[in-house]
C-alpha cells in the first residue's frame, strides 16, 4: 500500500519535487520561517525628523508593511508579529505584562493586516497609536518574555525564529540595572531557544550608543558575510528597509559539498543562488459551486486490460538502430551516475581565457561551511586571495546532486564590497560560471555586409558617448510582474485602483533626443544615400512572370545509394531533412510505416545498412 500511495501522487506535489530538481538544490525545507517585528512605542520614536523627514516610528511602520506585502508575494506561509513595548495600554495573551501591546500575533500575513499597519502610518497614524495603544513605561524583559510566549504558543514547526527591535532609545531603562539584568536573562533565553535578536537601531540627537545596552541583547552575526552589529543608526527610510531586507532574506543553500584540492584537502562549501528568474504564480484551479481548490491526480492504466499500473511494472525504453532498447529503472540510475556530488579542482587558468560566450546560464555562489569542516573558511580564504591576486580562475568539474551529470566550471573570485553605513553590497566568494562543452558551441557562417568608414565609426562612437549611463541589474523591475502583484493588492486591499508603476526599461526618448542633438542626423547622411527614408516601408517586390506569379521553389536534392550508404556508416541520417528523407526512400523502394523523422532514418538504415 505505502508504494501505491508513493507512486500516486498529486500533479501539484510532483510539479513541487521538479521545480526543486531544476533549481539545483537538495536542500528541503522541513518549517516555516517565523518573524517578530518588537516595536518601541516611546513618545521620543514618534518625534518629527528635520525638514519635514519622517518620524522614526513611521519608517517602522513603513519597512514593516513592506515585509508584509513581500511575505505575501513572497511566502505566505511563513509566520509574522507585531509588538509593541513602552506603551500605555496593555494587550498580550493573559494580559501577563503591563506595558506590552501584542498587536498582531504569530500568524500568516494577510490583506487584513497590511490594512491595519497602512493605520498606524503618516500623521493620522500616529494619531491613531497615540489613542490606541499610547506611551508608557518600559521594560523590554517583559516584550522579551512575551515574544517567548507566543512562540511557544506555536504548534508547527518552525525552520527559523528571528526578533528584529526597533528602537532610537539606546538606555531604555534609563539606568535601571534591575530591568537591565531582567532583559539580558530574557534575551539569553531566547536565543538559547534557537531566536536570533537583530537591533534596528534608529537615529536620535546625540547618535545611538550600542554599548550602553544592547550590545548584550542582541545575537552574533551568523556567519562572517552578514553585516553583524551596526554602528552607525538608520536616519533614512531605505538605509533601514536594505537593512531589514538583509536580515530577513532567507540564505539557504541549493547544496553543501566538498571542494576537493587534492588527495586528502577538502573544503567544505555551500552553493547559493544569487539570482532566480522571477515568474507570476500558477493560477489555482477552484470548484465552481464552492470556490474551493480542487487537485488533480495522474493514474497510468495498461492499454488493453485497463488495469492500474505499480512502479515496478513501468520500464523505459529508447529506440537506437531500429531496436527497441528496454531498460530496468535500476540501470538507468546507473547510467545517469558518474560520481559522487562535489567540486574537484583541476587546475588554473588567466582570466582572459574566461570570453563572454562562456556564459551559458545564471551563475550560482559558493562560500565556505566552516560548521561542516572545520578550517574551510580559512583555506577557502586564502584561495580566494591568491586567485585575485594573480587575476585567475579555478577550473573544476562539478556535480551538483546525486546522478547528476558533471559540468565543467570555472571558479570566479569576487572580493568583499562595502557600502554607506558598512552594509555589505557583495559577499566574499567564488561565482560558478557553467563552462560549454565541445558538443555545445556552434560555428556560425554570418552573412557578410560592407565595412562601415571610419568616419562612420568614429560618429557612432559619438552617439555611444552621449547614451552612457551607470547600469544596475537592481535599479529595473519587471513591469509585468510588477503590474500583475499591484492588480492582486488592489483587489485584496479593497483599494480604489492599484498603484501606478513605472515602466523603467522604457526608453526616455526625449532625454536621448536632447543628448544627442543633431548626431543622428548626421550619422544617417553619412550611412545612407541621399533622400532615403529609412523609417519609410519597402517597396513590394513584383512577381515575375516567369514563376507565374508564385516564389521559386528550390530544386530537390537528390542522393545517391553511396551517399546514402555513407551517412548510414557515419551516423549522420539525421542531419538531412524531412523531405531529402523521403524522396531517398521513394527512390530506392523504402516502404515506411510513418512519416516522422526517426521512422524514416530507421527504415533507410535497416535497408542500407544491411
Amino acid at each position: 500500500m505505502a508504494e501505491w500511495n508513493a507512486y500516486y501522487q498529486n500533479e501539484d506535489e510532483e510539479g513541487e519535487q521538479e521545480e526543486g530538481e531544476q533549481s539545483g538544490g537538495d536542500y528541503k525545507i522541513t518549517g516555516r520561517d517565523s518573524l517578530v517585528f518588537l516595536v518601541d512605542a516611546s513618545k521620543e520614536m514618534f518625534i518629527k525628523g528635520e525638514d519635514g523627514e519622517p518620524s522614526n516610528f513611521d519608517m517602522t511602520m513603513q519597512v514593516v508593511r513592506t515585509v508584509y506585502t513581500s511575505k505575501i508575494i513572497s511566502s505566505d506561509r511563513d509566520l509574522v508579529a507585531l509588538v509593541f513595548y513602552g506603551t500605555e495600554q496593555s494587550k498580550n495573551p493573559r494580559n501577563s505584562f503591563k506595558h506590552v501591546y501584542v498587536y498582531h500575533d504569530l500568524n500568516e500575513p494577510g490583506a487584513k493586516r497590511v490594512q491595519e499597519v497602512d493605520a498606524l502610518r503618516g500623521e493620522k497614524g500616529a494619531k491613531l497609536a497615540a489613542e490606541t495603544i499610547g506611551s508608557g513605561e518600559t521594560s523590554l524583559g517583559d516584550a522579551l518574555w512575551c515574544c517567548a510566549n507566543l512562540y511557544s504558543d506555536i504548534k508547527l514547526r518552525l525552520s527559523h525564529k528571528r526578533l528584529m527591535i526597533f528602537t532610537c532609545r539606546d538606555e531604555p531603562h534609563g539606568g535601571d540595572s534591575v530591568k537591565d539584568r531582567q532583559a539580558r536573562t530574557k534575551a539569553s533565553d531566547l536565543k538559547e531557544t534557537g531566536v536570533v535578536i537583530d537591533l534596528m537601531h534608529l537615529m536620535k540627537p546625540g547618535g545611538f550608543n550600542i554599548s550602553l545596552f544592547f550590545c548584550d541583547i542582541v545575537s552574533p552575526p551568523e556567519d562572517e558575510s552578514e553585516m553583524g552589529l551596526q554602528l552607525q543608526p538608520s536616519d533614512k527610510l531605505e538605509d533601514l528597509q536594505k537593512r531589514v531586507r538583509a536580515k530577513e532574506l532567507k540564505k539557504r543553500t541549493l547544496a553543501r559539498l566538498n571542494l576537493c584540492l587534492g588527495e586528502g584537502i577538502n573544503v567544505a562549501v555551500g552553493i547559493y543562488a544569487t539570482a532566480v528568474a522571477a515568474r507570476k504564480p500558477g493560477s489555482i484551479k477552484l470548484y465552481r459551486e464552492t470556490n474551493e481548490p480542487v487537485r488533480s491526480k495522474t493514474r497510468t492504466f495498461h492499454t488493453q486490460t485497463g488495469s492500474l499500473l505499480l512502479p515496478s511494472e513501468i520500464k523505459k525504453a529508447q529506440y537506437y538502430g531500429g531496436k527497441e532498447i528496454v531498460m530496468e529503472r535500476d540501470e538507468v540510475d546507473a547510467i545517469k551516475k558518474f560520481d559522487d556530488p562535489g567540486l574537484f579542482l583541476i587546475g588554473f587558468k588567466p582570466m582572459e581565457k574566461l570570453k563572454l560566450l562562456h556564459h551559458i546560464r545564471p551563475a550560482v555562489f559558493l562560500y565556505p561551511e566552516e560548521d561542516e569542516v572545520k578550517g574551510s573558511s580559512c583555506l577557502f580564504s586564502a584561495l580566494l586571495k591568491k586567485c585575485s591576486e594573480r587575476n585567475v580562475f579555478a577550473l573544476c568539474r562539478f556535480i551538483s546532486r546525486r546522478n547528476y551529470p558533471p559540468r565543467f566550471v570555472a571558479l570566479l573570485p569576487q572580493n568583499e564590497e562595502l557600502g554607506e553605513g558598512k552594509v555589505q553590497i557583495t559577499p566574499p566568494g567564488f561565482n560558478v560560471i557553467y563552462l560549454p562543452f565541445a558538443d555545445d558551441l556552434r560555428t556560425l557562417d554570418p552573412p557578410q555586409f560592407p565595412s562601415a568608414s571610419q568616419t562612420q565609426v568614429d560618429k557612432m562612437k559619438e552617439i555611444v558617448s552621449k547614451l552612457r549611463f551607470k547600469y544596475r541589474s537592481e535599479g529595473f523591475e519587471n513591469p509585468v510582474i510588477q503590474q500583475h502583484f499591484r492588480n492582486l493588492e488592489a483587489l485584496a486591499l479593497d483599494m480604489m485602483a492599484p498603484e501606478e508603476i513605472e515602466d523603467l526599461i522604457m526608453p526616455k526618448v526625449d532625454q536621448i533626443d536632447q543628448r544627442l542633438g543633431p548626431l543622428v542626423q548626421e550619422f544617417k547622411d553619412l550611412v545612407y544615400p541621399a533622400y532615403y527614408n529609412p523609417e519609410s516601408k519597402p517597396p513590394a517586390k513584383r512577381k515575375t512572370a516567369d514563376t507565374g506569379g508564385g516564389a521559386e521553389k528550390k530544386p530537390k536534392v537528390e542522393l545517391t545509394e553511396d551517399e546514402l550508404k555513407a551517412h548510414v556508416q557515419n551516423g549522420t541520417l539525421a542531419k538531412l531533412t524531412v523531405p531529402v528523407l523521403k524522396d531517398a526512400c521513394k527512390q530506392f523502394g523504402v516502404r515506411t510505416t510513418g512519416t516522422k523523422k526517426q521512422e524514416l532514418i530507421d527504415a533507410l538504415i535497416a535497408r542500407l545498412g544491411s
